[in-house]
């Protein structure tokens, strides 16, 4: 069985960061281990959202508990998503170079999360330190087209100036939030290599979505897809959840299928250019 480590927030009723991807990997029996950055009642946005973020020494103490258990040698890949303070960002960024070396063919997949439509969401300190120390280690960077933009600084309006603002990053991207012709999408970029799977906007999207969607495409990846069809299947299984939202608008993660099947409200292509 495949193992994942996440390193993001714990939202207690909200089915958003961490905690969310920690149900999906689960659903699709690939063994989730969730260190929480933050303790959450519900997700921000709703209002107050009750508890705080976790202390470092204790963020950092749970991760070598994990190290002294073994575990970093065992994981196929670890994912890193919300951060609230710098310190916890370096500390995720020192556990990334431990796991380079405990397991060299695990994928270090780093969710920049730090703000879209314009505005951070997270402090600038904890923006920066995301762009100087996490963004670096990735294997695959899965950045919204807001954060692409601000971490490559060059504007992403479309699928081309996507892929000029992941290639400048110098590795492999994965950039949600990508409008194409009237339809929304996430791009793939490896070098010359680029990708669109899109499909046609929803209404009344729940929160969540960007965590799904990179949590599909790591599972995707670790069932053996291409880069090309993963995009695809996770752009797709993230179209299906949005269509069969529940009336409290949250993501329905345990009514998700458990396999990665592909939809047909997605179109895979190439981006030429």
């Amino acid at each position: 069985m495949a193992r994942v480590l996440i390193l993001s927030s714990l939202v207690a009723a909200s089915r958003v960061g961490g905690g969310a991807q920690a149900l999906a990997l689960a659903r699709l029996s690939i063994e989730p281990i969730l260190v929480p950055t933050v303790l959450f009642g519900r997700h921000p946005g709703y209002g107050p959202p009750g508890g705080a973020p976790v202390d470092a020494q204790i963020f950092e103490a749970m991760i070598a508990g994990v190290e002294a258990q073994g575990l970093f040698a065992q994981l196929d890949a670890v994912i890193t998503g919300h951060f609230s303070t710098p310190e916890q960002v370096a500390i995720a960024a020192d556990t990334l170079g431990r796991i380079r070396l405990a397991a060299p063919a695990a994928r270090l997949i780093v969710d920049p999360i730090m703000g879209d439509d314009g505005r951070l969401y997270v402090k600038e300190a904890v923006a920066d330190a995301i762009t100087a120390l996490l963004a670096p280690l990735a294997d695959i960077v899965t950045p919204n087209a807001w954060e692409l933009a601000r971490l490559s600084g060059r504007a992403v309006s479309d699928p081309l100036s996507a892929v000029a603002a992941a290639r400048s990053l110098g590795r492999p991207v994965m950039v949600s939030s990508v409008w194409s012709g009237g339809e929304i999408g996430a791009a793939y970029v490896d070098g010359e290599e680029a990708w669109l799977a899109s499909h046609t906007p929803a209404q009344g999207v729940p929160k969540g979505t960007g965590d799904l969607l990179t949590v599909l495409f790591v599972a995707s990846l670790l069932g053996r897809y291409p880069p090309p069809a993963a995009l695809e299947l996770a752009v797709g299984g993230v179209a299906e959840a949005v269509a069969v939202t529940d009336g409290r608008g949250e993501l329905p993660i345990t009514a998700l299928p458990a396999v990665i099947a592909p939809s047909s409200r997605v179109r895979l292509a190439p981006i030429h250019g």
